[in-house]
């Protein structure tokens, strides 16, 4: 990996379009979160880093399974079948209404019918997929930047993912928050006794949780983070690292930081980005008690 790999992503140039995209991913994520098996945390509902774009990876559905692959190189979006059949379209230019009655064409045409709840889900667009006949922005290169990004963070992030041998999620992306996630447990039960019935089965186990988001409009910056549940006492005085990388306070609570444009000035972003991962990772996880040595992997890159 080398820093060439790494696009500038500055968020007013793109924002328009990352919103397209955003939307577009939020209908092929409800997709998955229909009909593919329920798993702990919401881990059924994710999509996920391709060769070209992002997946929702095999779905399983009656005698047969597919795929929905949102090829953010040639952009197309595929929809296959496990027996070769498969049939795609371009989003450039769609509204979201024709890219919600596409992607279901596409479906219901290879034998799958899906009914989804078509409103999007904790987004600023409020109105429901089939109705949004707006224009909508989709700008080709910035997409495909988003995605060279997003494909080099994924890589790091299975490094970091290698050192750890306890229970952990795969490198998975959140289409609702928009967010790329790594999560570590320590194994011990901690009930959420507040928040959403989402909310509790997402946070139902102590958790360290590092991640990458484009910015929004309330953060106007690409930027990696880090955050534990439940949060132990003093988490913000853990040192964190490359020296760019602060504690901020998020509704509340502690959130380490680490912009995109910060780690772009770095010699080797690889190094700084692992180091600002195991910052966050060794600093919480000593913080909460977690048993570090245990959780060492032996084949640890």
């Amino acid at each position: 990996m080398t820093d060439t790999a790494l696009p500038p992503l500055p968020y007013a140039d793109w924002v328009d379009t990352r919103d397209t995209v955003h939307l577009f991913l939020q209908i092929i994520g409800k997709i998955r979160l229909k009909t593919h098996p329920k798993l702990n945390h919401w881990w059924h509902v994710t999509l996920y880093p391709s060769v070209r774009g992002l997946t929702t990876g095999r779905i399983p559905y009656g005698d047969i399974s597919f795929e929905i692959t949102y090829d953010m190189i040639d952009h197309e979006v595929v929809v296959g079948r496990n027996d070769g059949r498969s049939i795609s379209f371009d989003p450039a230019g769609s509204t979201v209404s024709q890219f919600y009655h596409e992607t279901l064409r596409c479906l219901s045409n290879l034998g799958i019918t899906v009914e989804i709840h078509a409103v999007p889900y904790e987004n600023k667009s409020t109105t429901p997929f089939p109705e949004d006949d707006a224009s909508r922005a989709y700008d080709k290169v910035a997409v495909t930047a988003y995605w060279k990004a997003l494909c080099w963070i994924a890589s790091v992030f299975e490094v970091f993912r290698s050192r750890f041998n306890g229970k952990q999620t795969p490198v998975h992306l959140y289409w609702h928050s928009f967010d790329l996630v790594v999560t570590r447990f320590s194994g011990k039960a901690h009930p959420m006794t507040g928040g959403t019935a989402s909310d509790k089965e997402a946070y139902s186990h102590e958790v360290i949780s590092v991640g990458f988001w484009p910015g929004d409009d309330s953060f106007q910056t690409a930027a990696f983070y880090g955050y534990a549940y439940p949060e132990p006492s003093g988490i913000s005085d853990v040192p964190l690292e490359p020296a760019s990388a602060v504690w901020a306070d998020k509704n509340g609570g502690a959130l380490a930081v680490l912009t995109y444009p910060d780690l772009l000035k770095e010699d080797d972003p690889q190094a700084a980005l692992l180091a600002f991962l195991e910052s966050v990772y060794q600093g919480a996880a000593s913080k909460a008690g977690w048993p570090l040595d245990d959780f060492k992997h032996q084949f640890a890159l």
